[in-house]
C-alpha cells in the first residue's frame, strides 16, 4: 500500500485485549493499570538502556547499533547520529532512494502516528502544523548538514531494550517510516537501515523513554578506536568522577564558544561553536579554522620525514613516511596535540591527542581527518566527528544542560547481564512484566499523557 497517498487510521485493540487477558489474566490487574505503571517505572530510573555499537571511522566511515524492532522482531542496522532527533528506518511504504533489498525494508501494519496527535505537532515546530482530517497520517522529513534528507510517516511499534539491571523493556516507540531518501556527495549512499537520532527533541527515542518514566534524560556513547563501543540511554554508565564538563547551547549536542590551541599554546582561532555530532565519521571546520590547522600541523612538520601524498584519495591532505606506516603508533611522534578550551567554563579543555585527528590509510599513509565544513557546505559549523570522540565517554544531560567527556575503556559494556540483541518469545510478554525484574512495562502512548 502507498502511504504516501492514503493515511491508514489505527486498528482497535479490543480484540487483542481479550485474547491476552485470558492468556496473562493477571498481567491486566488493576496494579498493571498504566497509571499505575508510569509510578512503578520510577524504579528504572536508576538503570539504562544499552546496546553494542558496531563500526569504525576507516575505512567503514560509521558506527551503527541494532534495533529490533516489530513482532516478530526484525534487526536494523542504525546509524548513530547525536545531531538529530528523529530515529527513521527504510520502509516498504514503497521505497525511493532506499538501500536494501525490499525484504529488509520496515512495513507498516496499521501502525500510523496520526495526525491530530500532539507527537505529530510538535515534530513540526516550529512551523505550522495543519490537518486535512484529524487521522491523517503523520509526516515527517529530516534534512541533514550534508544536505542528505529522509521523507516518510511516523509510525509505532514494539522496540526491545535491555536495562545494565538486567530487565528487559519492549514499549511502543514512534519513529519514522522513511519512503523517500535523499544522498549528497560523490561518496556512495549508506549501506545502513536508516539512522537513530539522539537528540532531545519531543519525537526523540531518548523523550519517549524519559516520558515514560524508564530512565533519566541522558544519553551517550562510547566509540573505541579499535572498532565498536556502546550506546546507553539513562545515566546509569556515568561515572562519578573524571568528567569534563561544558554548556550546552541551542541544542542537546551544541557547544561553545571554545578557542582552538595548537601544542598547548593558543592560537588566532577563537570563538567557536562546536556541534558533538556522532553521525559524522571526520571532524569539520569552518574555512578560517580549516585552514589554520592545515597551516599549524604543516609548519610543524618541515623538516620532518614526511612529505604530501598527493596520489592517496583517501582523505584531502595525506603524507607519506620513509616507510609504510602500519599504524598511527608509527606516526604519533611527527605530530603535535590539538585542545579545544571552552572559555565559558573554568579549566575544561577537549584534547585531540594525534590519533584523534589522523587515520592511517590502506596505502600506509597518513591523513589528516579533519576537513573543511565550508567546503562541502556546513558554511560556519565546526563539527566533532567520531575521529575526535574515539575512546571517550560522552554524555550528553539533558537535564542539566550540559555535554560531558572521559577517557574510557569503550570496548567494556557497562554491566550488561543479558545478551543485547536477544528476542522475545512473546509480542506482548517483556511489555507485562513477565521479565526482569517483573515491573509492567505496559505504558499508555507518550502523546495521550
Amino acid at each position: 500500500m502507498d502511504f504516501r497517498r492514503k493515511g491508514i487510521t489505527w486498528h482497535t485493540l479490543f480484540v487483542l485485549f481479550l485474547l491476552f487477558s485470558a492468556i496473562f489474566p493477571l498481567s491486566f490487574s488493576a496494579a498493571n493499570q498504566p497509571h499505575k505503571a508510569k509510578n512503578l517505572a520510577t524504579h528504572r530510573l536508576s538503570s539504562s538502556a544499552v546496546f553494542k555499537v558496531q563500526g569504525n571511522v576507516y575505512p567503514l566511515g560509521h558506527y551503527t547499533v541494532t534495533l529490533n524492532i516489530g513482532y516478530p522482531a526484525k534487526p536494523y542496522d542504525l546509524d548513530i547520529d547525536s545531531g538529530s532527533d528523529i530515529t527513521w528506518v527504510q520502509c516498504d511504504a514503497p521505497c525511493k532512494g532506499c538501500t536494501k533489498p525490499r525484504d529488509q525494508l520496515y512495513k507498516p501494519n496499521h501502525n500510523l502516528v496520526q495526525c491530530a496527535e500532539q507527537l505529530c505537532s510538535e515534530v513540526h515546530l516550529p512551523t505550522d502544523h495543519n490537518c486535512a482530517s484529524p487521522d491523517d497520517q503523520c509526516d515527517y522529513e529530516v534534512e541533514y548538514a550534508d544536505n542528505g534528507s529522509s521523507l516518510g510517516v511516523l509510525v509505532r511499534d514494539y522496540i526491545n531494550f535491555q536495562f545494565t539491571n538486567g530487565s528487559v523493556v519492549r514499549p511502543k516507540i514512534a519513529f519514522g517510516c522513511g519512503y523517500d531518501q535523499k544522498y549528497s556527495g560523490s561518496t556512495s549512499p549508506p549501506s545502513t537501515a536508516g539512522v537513530i537520532g539522539l537528540g532531545n527533541g519531543r519525537a526523540s527515542i531518548l523523550t519517549q523513554l524519559h516520558s515514560l518514566g524508564l530512565i533519566r534524560n541522558v544519553v551517550g556513547h562510547c566509540l573505541s578506536s579499535r572498532g565498536g563501543g556502546f550506546l546507553f540511554f539513562g545515566d546509569c554508565p556515568v561515572p562519578t568522577s573524571g568528567i569534563f564538563w561544558t554548556t550546552m547551547l541551542h541544542t542537546s549536542s551544541d557547544s561553545g564558544p571554545a578557542e582552538l590551541l595548537f601544542n598547548g599554546k593558543a592560537t588566532k582561532v577563537k570563538g567557536l561553536q562546536l556541534i558533538f555530532d556522532s553521525g559524522s565519521s571526520y571532524t569539520y571546520f569552518n574555512s578560517l579554522a580549516y585552514q589554520a590547522v592545515v597551516n599549524l600541523v604543516s609548519d610543524d612538520l618541515k623538516g620532518k620525514q614526511l612529505t604530501r601524498a598527493t596520489d592517496d584519495p583517501s582523505l584531502p591532505i595525506c603524507w607519506k613516511g620513509p616507510k609504510y606506516f602500519k599504524s598511527l603508533n608509527d606516526v604519533k611522534k611527527y605530530f603535535k596535540p590539538l585542545a579545544f578550551s571552552f572559555t565559558k567554563t573554568k579549566n575544561v579543555e577537549l584534547h585531540l591527542p594525534p590519533e584523534a585527528y589522523l587515520i592511517i590509510t590502506k596505502h600506509g599513509n597518513v591523513c589528516l581527518g579533519i576537513l573543511d565544513g565550508t567546503e562541502v557546505g556546513l558554511e560556519n559549523l565546526n563539527i566533532i566527528g567520531d575521529i575526535s570522540l574515539l575512546d571517550k565517554m560522552v554524555i550528553y544531560d539533558n537535564e542539566k544542560q550540559q555535554i560531558g567527556w572521559a577517557s574510557s575503556n569503550c570496548d567494556r559494556l557497562p554491566n550488561a547481564e543479558r545478551d543485547l540483541e536477544g528476542d522475545f518469545p512473546h509480542p506482548y510478554a517483556a511489555n507485562l512484566g513477565i521479565f526482569g525484574n517483573g515491573y509492567p512495562a505496559s505504558f499508555e502512548n507518550i502523546d495521550d499523557q
